[in-house]
């Protein structure tokens, strides 16, 4: 099994800031929320608040968006695009992607792709409430022995140095900046 974070990996940018802003353009009634987003964004910047927090707040804004399912589907439509051509070159059946990012966001993107096997932040995509810890660093490593136990993850592909407990359990570990992969 290979296993892959998304943002910045396989996904060239941040899906999650590509969705809010594909949100304010097609409804914009979630510009409702954007007072509370720079608030939270200043509070969590100066350490009043957690990431966890100032992320919940972020996703509040959906709560302005009667046909979420819709839109995340139109906005996948058009940014599938931005899926790297590297991993389609070496895409198998049993890949795993987990991502600190909301499922609600990456699961339909990477059933779309053909990933059938994801991890992610479960975050209610209505009120921006987190169902347990954000999906990130050791947590990751958590909850994937937790999906599967008895797995062994042969090759391990992130952007981030933060994802170092993945890769260490990984039998191999790449690095990826745009399209380089180095060794970890």
């Amino acid at each position: 099994m290979n296993v892959y974070d998304f943002d910045k990996t396989i996904y060239d940018g941040d899906s999650t800031a590509d969705f809010i802003c594909y949100s304010f353009m097609k409804r914009p009634k979630s510009l409702l929320n954007l007072p509370r987003l720079c608030l939270f964004g200043i509070l969590y910047s100066i350490r009043v608040v957690s990431k966890l927090t100032f992320k919940k707040h972020m996703y509040h804004m959906f709560i302005y968006i009667n046909d979420i399912d819709e839109l995340i589907s139109e906005f996948i439509d058009k940014y599938q695009c931005k899926i790297k051509s590297w991993y389609y070159d070496q895409q198998r059946e049993d890949d795993l992607v987990i991502s600190a990012s909301p499922e609600f966001l990456i699961k339909p993107f990477c059933k779309k792709i053909g990933i059938q096997y994801v991890i992610a932040s479960k975050v209610d995509r209505f009120t921006g409430e987190y169902d347990g810890l954000n999906c990130h660093g050791k947590e990751k490593v958590r909850r994937f022995y937790e999906v599967y136990p008895q797995e062994q993850i042969e090759e391990f592909y992130s952007d981030s140095r933060t994802d170092d407990p993945l890769a260490k359990i990984a039998k191999s570990a790449f690095l990826v900046k745009g399209m380089d992969l180095t060794k970890w």
